[in-house]
């Protein structure tokens, strides 16, 4: 990358240096976040993830410690296995998508307990059920909750 912090080939983001980083704004020209790529950066507290970006690999944010909030925007169709596993200060998981995404099992695994994943507010609450209901998302649906985007 320009930055000289990432690995990046077609499209696919491989590998990060974070050398004390605290923040991140991935490039909009990844179009994934592979495999281990931000594995326990231990400093890392805040991450933006592009509208380019349609597919979290398992483990990409492992261990992460000081990550306190992420947004998976709707372009996101897939978020792997353990993906935000032992984040243990994540307390806000922002989700824009209105149909939940393939999700892997353990994402949000040993987040903070009072870990809270936002879903977009809509009529008759529709998203919110189909988050709670759906595969993977179920383990957490005590944990889910409408969130007013438009009005951010």
């Amino acid at each position: 990358s320009n930055d000289n912090r990432c690995l990046i080939k077609d499209g696919i983001l491989l590998a990060f240096a974070p050398c004390g980083i605290t923040k991140y704004t991935i490039l909009n020209s990844v179009t994934e976040i592979g495999h281990h790529v931000f594995s326990y950066c231990r400093s890392l507290t805040s991450i933006t993830i592009p509208n380019s970006v349609t597919k979290i690999e398992g483990w990409a944010f492992d261990g992460c410690k000081s990550l306190t909030s992420v947004t998976i925007p709707d372009s996101v169709i897939k978020i792997g296995y353990a993906a935000f596993s032992y984040c243990s200060s994540l307390t806000s998981v922002y989700c824009k998508a209105t149909t939940p995404q393939k999700l892997g099992r353990d994402s949000f695994y040993n987040n903070k307990s009072d870990r809270k994943i936002y879903v977009p507010k809509s009529e008759d609450s529709t998203v919110l059920k189909a988050y709670k209901s759906a595969e993977g998302w179920n383990t957490y649906a005590d944990s889910i909750e409408e969130y007013d985007f438009d009005n951010e």
